[in-house]
């Protein structure tokens, strides 16, 4: 059986972005995730926690609220401008 995260990733699979954006805030989330709201097996806590940085095990709503606390604001849109009909 062939998984899909064997190989490297192509436009065709669910591990690829193809805006680096995207890719750099999928990898942020991830990051965060893995530090601040999995407990691991051998430090039975949080990375987090071990270092110092906070004092309980984050759910998944609290990422949420910190990402979109952190977000700009999307900028206001010109005018729209219809096309000539040619």
């Amino acid at each position: 059986m062939v998984y899909q995260f064997e190989f490297r990733p192509r436009g065709i699979t669910n591990g690829f972005s193809k805006k680096f954006e995207n890719h750099t805030a999928m990898v942020a989330i991830h990051s965060v995730f893995y530090n601040y709201a999995r407990i691991h097996k051998t430090l039975r806590i949080t990375p987090s926690m071990a270092a110092g940085l906070s004092d309980h095990v984050w759910t998944l709503e609290e990422i949420v609220q910190m990402a979109d606390n952190h977000m700009p604001t999307p900028a206001k849109l010109g005018p729209y401008k219809k096309a000539n009909a040619a």
